[in-house]
């Protein structure tokens, strides 16, 4: 800031000049020939990573890796007021965690480092510097206070608040005798001439008068931190973003930038503002909902493969919708041109449904499986400890075969641990009185379902369960085969409902089924 001061007070104001006209790019996909494709994903710190923030990083991504190009990284943590402790670490771990880290990054570094608009103050010094030299842009002395009494009139009288421009033509002798008082000034944009039209690749040619629709932009702060619109140009132009891909709420902020860019005589990037994400019923997503943080998914044990599918699959950017698509179907089949102006719509009660698809996916892959296994040990542990009567449970094969029994059935691993999974790991408290409350043949039952296991290697089967199960049934006079089931049910699980009792004994194996039938006519 001392800088600028000294070149405020060297050289009289001359006419505002928005530097070299530069020829905008035709809009296309952006792959020039021979040009990398350069993205970047830029938030805020003021937050732990959502889904909008999620989706918005993903599409950058896909498109990113489609056309063998970097993902970028970058934190926008200029608004030093509301930074949130531990969201800059978060953002990037979600990323991890998601299966889209970044190629350059704040913990990553790159060549276009640093990744945090805090430590690029001098960058953006030099570009005020420059607008300053040519009269694009100039100080401005009002103090907050006035600020605040034009927006309160405006709103007032109905208006849309914006600045008065009354610092724009201080003459020079003016901007020294302030300057002497001490108090540092903003730096403001003069938005002076047409704003340049500009072909979006999702929205088509825009162009929006920002100069007769409000004020003169502030870009560098008296604290000598640039706003977006100058910090979002500068480094998008330094780290050579060759496409912009943000949310639609930037589109009318874009003619603002390419005035930027004209005026500090750059190349500006293609943009692409994405549509909305909004919850089912239309609503904004908000941070207030504690649900839409990716943290909160990865605690409940989503896959990352089942979000990043369900928020693809409510929006636009492909041939068709179709559930259960892998990143890499995703990069394959991301096409941008296909991407429309619609608002997409996410019903997170389908997302069980996704999750489901992606598990069944990963049981039928023997590497991960094999991690599936060593995960479901250790949230068996976890989850009851020292109620673990036998440590046969944990033992890898019993595992595998709990997973590919159940797969289908469940739509978490997380799930095989819940009460209703308990008597898969823990024997219930099973008496013979509650069961002779079911049928009173308790004892007959109970003879002949342990003659039908047979010796301690048999191997059961669903269909051979099945098979004798309804012949038990059907050698017991006045007993239905629904009471049966219930009894072995109970027996077995201590629960009334569950899955069916043939694949319960499977689970179990005969010696534990075994073991469970003749602790209860026991007791």
């Amino acid at each position: 800031m001392a800088v600028l001061l000294k070149r405020l007070l060297q050289s009289a104001r001359r006419p505002a000049a928005l530097g070299r006209p530069v020829g905008r790019r035709e809009a296309s996909l952006g792959t020039d020939p021979g040009a990398a494709v350069r993205v970047r994903f830029a938030p805020s710190p003021t937050g732990f990573l959502h889904l909008g923030g999620l989706r918005t990083a993903l599409y950058n991504y896909i498109f990113a890796k489609k056309h063998q190009g970097s993902f970028i990284l970058r934190l926008e943590d200029t608004d030093q007021t509301r930074l949130v402790p531990g969201a800059a670490d978060n953002i990037e771990d979600m990323l991890e965690w998601a299966g889209i880290p970044p190629d350059e990054s704040p913990r990553r570094g790159g060549p276009a480092g640093p990744y945090q608009q805090s430590q690029r103050l001098e960058l953006y010094a030099q570009a005020t510097e420059a607008l300053l030299e040519s009269g694009a842009a100039y100080p401005c002395f009002c103090s907050p206070q006035r600020l605040e009494l034009l927006k309160k009139e405006a709103l007032r009288n109905h208006q849309t608040p914006r600045y008065d421009n009354r610092c724009r033509n201080l003459s020079h002798g003016q901007v020294a005798q302030k300057l002497a008082k001490g108090p540092k000034p903003a730096i403001r944009f003069r938005l002076e001439g047409e704003a340049p039209a500009f072909q979006d690749l999702v929205y088509g040619w825009n162009r929006h008068e920002v100069a007769h629709v409000e004020g003169d932009p502030v870009i560098l702060k008296s604290d000598g931190f640039p706003t977006y619109h100058l910090a979002c140009v500068v480094d998008d132009h330094h780290m050579g973003i060759s496409h912009v891909l943000r949310g639609s709420e930037w589109l009318v902020s874009t003619s603002k930038h390419l005035l930027l860019y004209q005026a500090l005589g750059w190349q500006p990037p293609h943009f692409a503002h994405l549509p909305l994400l909004l919850n089912r019923d239309g609503s904004k997503l908000s941070k207030r909902q504690g649900d839409i943080f990716l943290e909160h998914f990865a605690a409940a044990d989503f896959l990352p493969d089942a979000l990043l599918d369900i928020i693809t699959n409510c929006g636009s950017g492909f041939a068709e919708n179709q559930m259960g698509r892998t990143l890499p179907e995703l990069i394959t089949q991301f096409d941008l041109t296909r991407i429309t102006c619609h608002s997409a719509l996410l019903d997170l009660e389908k997302l069980p449904e996704f999750n489901r698809l992606h598990l069944c996916r990963l049981v039928s892959s023997e590497t991960q499986r094999r991690r599936l296994v060593g995960k479901l040990q250790a949230l068996v542990e976890e989850t009851f400890g020292s109620q673990l009567q036998d440590k046969e449970v944990l033992d890898p094969a019993y595992v595998e075969r709990i997973i590919l029994l159940r797969q289908g059935h469940v739509c978490r691993l997380q799930d095989l641990v819940s009460p209703a999974h308990s008597y898969l790991w823990t024997r219930p408290a099973v008496s013979r009185a509650q069961l002779g409350t079911i049928s009173e043949k308790v004892d007959v039952i109970a003879k002949r379902v342990l003659g039908l296991l047979g010796g301690p290697s048999t191997t059961l089967t669903r269909d051979m369960l099945n098979r004798e199960l309804k012949k038990v049934s059907e050698g017991l006079e006045g007993t239905k085969h629904s009471t049966v089931m219930r009894l072995l049910r109970m027996a077995l699980s201590g629960q009334v409902q569950g899955p069916p009792v043939a694949e319960m004994m499977v689970s179990l194996g005969a010696k534990e089924v075994r073991e469970r039938i003749q602790k209860v006519l026991s007791s």
